[in-house]
């Protein structure tokens, strides 16, 4: 799980959560968020981990995590959790154009069921069933439209989210982590 990724001194670095949730063996859910929006934030009101950018007072790109999951959805991975490490790492991107920051994704499963008040970040919060995603069953077509051209995007649907970008593509690689570990 997790790739080591050079770092340029250009470049900036983030990270986000993952929780994963069993309510069933073998049929896990993860939790997201839509983001609050918010003028001059490119990705207002997409949905997303819980998750941003180091800060100094961040040890760790984990810190980032856990601080920025605190932050958005209340909840304390120490207390509620398990860490099971990092996904492969991606290069954030705006309107087609990738950025100069690097998103570390972080794996924890529940241990109890977390406390859930969001923060001025999270307009909502709600938890997407693997199971369903890796059926197809949710599977579709966002239609982004960045300067006029519209370009046609895998997504996932549930209950009115649209799950695209940056977030579908670590799902993409959580998905094959659940794929791997439900077939053992």
């Amino acid at each position: 799980m997790g790739r080591q990724v050079k770092v340029l001194p250009s470049e900036k670095r983030a990270a986000v959560a993952a929780l994963l949730r069993y309510d069933q063996p073998n049929r896990p859910s993860v939790l997201l968020m839509r983001r609050a929006e918010s003028p001059g934030d490119r990705w207002s009101g997409h949905i997303s981990f819980p998750g941003g950018k180091e800060e100094a007072q961040d040890q760790t790109l984990l810190d980032t995590a856990v601080r920025e999951t605190r932050e958005e959805l209340g909840v304390e991975l120490q207390q509620c959790s398990r860490f099971l490490g990092p996904l492969d790492p991606v290069h954030a991107m705006s309107k087609g154009q990738v950025l100069q920051t690097v998103i570390w994704p972080f794996v924890f499963v529940q241990t109890q069921a977390p406390d859930l008040r969001l923060g001025e970040e999270a307009a909502h919060a709600f938890w997407l069933p693997l199971a369903q995603a890796l059926s197809g069953a949710l599977d579709s077509n966002y239609i982004y439209d960045p300067q006029g051209a519209q370009i046609s995007l895998p997504c996932w649907r549930y209950q009115g989210e649209v799950i695209w970008g940056l977030t579908f593509k670590m799902l993409q690689s959580l998905l094959a982590l659940v794929r791997d570990d439900s077939r053992e």
